[in-house]
């Protein structure tokens, strides 16, 4: 039985969430610990493409270097591997083992869209054979279209290939995602990559608590959008004598743990460089704890996504490098202060990643 918010808890206004989610996420300060323990407190790191982790990880860690990362990745400390919202994160290994059996009913919803695709093939024995075929070495997407393409020729090459994806824990494998050497995507499971058996699917209550700890405070559908899972009220429930609980600003019932963050709203909130996806701006149903909703959209256009700027705290521009120069594109006007301190985070951001000799110029970004 869902229970109603209490008229009595606590109001968190889109300030207090603000910071209580930037201190979780490392963004209000520097975090001194290793690449590999953020990507464990972080429950992963978006990683549709190669840099973004490099990025969200020099916005968030003290020192670090690309090497902190790729060291890791080489290592097979870290993979990439399909688990949220049906993308590819970056998660420690031990979370690559037991957080993609988690989601597995979110990827076993995205086959459902692809039945066209896939009229009379035998789930598991293309899972099978598919398993096979990666574990004798890695494999591309396309040789893997065209081995599952040779067993079912009436079916669509690009549907088999994307079951696989779903009924396997594939994982890509390094050189793919190492900074300065990144080749082409390449897979085989997750188990061959680490060594190591399947493991039992993490508990749905652990999942909500380490979401919680990273993204809180939170509400079950936040947990659901970050996730991608569904019916998670009753882990909420379960968990309730363990959990504060607060409302927001429209009274949405709120969960937090109670030895997480929330400092006070004024806390002054730096500026910070994202990559395009980071998590922080997805993790939620509402999610104006970071864009304010006259900024809402504006980090895409058409099939383009540009990497947000946070001042105080809140999206409040775009970026990206263009040939030799940080551009910055604030959405709105700057003070002074703001300008000379996001312009010192960019000098910080290009020397940490990319060594000296780059300009930083705010410009046009979008358009």
């Amino acid at each position: 039985m869902t229970k109603t918010p209490s008229p009595s808890a606590p109001v968190l206004g889109p300030r207090a969430l603000n910071r209580a989610t930037l201190d979780r996420q490392f963004l209000l300060r520097r975090a001194p610990v290793s690449a590999r323990a953020a990507v464990e407190h972080l429950a992963g790191l978006q990683a549709q493409e190669v840099k973004p982790p490099y990025y969200a990880l020099a916005a968030r860690l003290d020192g670090f270097e690309p090497e902190s990362l790729a060291g890791p990745l080489e290592r097979r400390e870290v993979v990439r591997i399909v688990t949220m919202r049906s993308t590819i994160h970056l998660h420690t290994a031990a979370d690559a083992l037991t957080l993609r059996p988690l989601v597995q009913p979110a990827r076993d919803r995205e086959i459902g869209y692809f039945r066209k695709g896939l009229v009379g093939v035998d789930l598991d024995r293309l899972a099978a054979l598919a398993r096979e075929f990666v574990e004798a070495e890695p494999r591309t997407m396309k040789q893997l279209r065209e081995a599952l393409g040779a067993e079912w020729p009436d079916a669509d090459p690009q549907s088999l290939a994307i079951a696989a994806r779903c009924k396997l824990p594939l994982v890509q494998v390094t050189p793919r995602g190492l900074w300065g050497r990144s080749g082409q995507v390449a897979l085989t499971t997750v188990e061959h990559w680490l060594g190591r058996p399947a493991e039992p699917a993490a508990s749905p209550d652990d999942a909500v608590l380490r979401y919680l700890a990273a993204f809180g405070p939170a509400s079950v559908k936040d947990m659901q959008t970050w996730s991608g899972l569904t019916r998670m009220r009753p882990a909420f429930e379960r968990l309730r004598p363990r959990l504060l609980t607060f409302r927001d600003e429209n009274g949405v019932e709120l969960f937090d743990v109670p030895e997480a963050p929330r400092p006070d709203p004024d806390t002054p909130a730096p500026p910070r460089f994202l990559p395009e996806f980071d998590n922080l701006l997805l993790s939620h149903a509402d999610r104006t704890r970071v864009i304010p909703p006259a900024n809402r959209g504006r980090t895409w256009q058409a099939n383009t996504f540009y990497c947000p700027l946070l001042v105080d705290g809140f999206l409040a521009g775009v970026w990206r490098i263009i040939d030799d120069a940080l551009v910055i594109e604030p959405f709105g006007t700057l003070t002074r202060a703001q300008r000379a301190e996001v312009t010192e985070e960019g000098v910080r951001v290009v020397d940490t990643l990319h060594g000296g000799g780059y300009d930083v110029r705010f410009g046009t970004v979008i358009g």
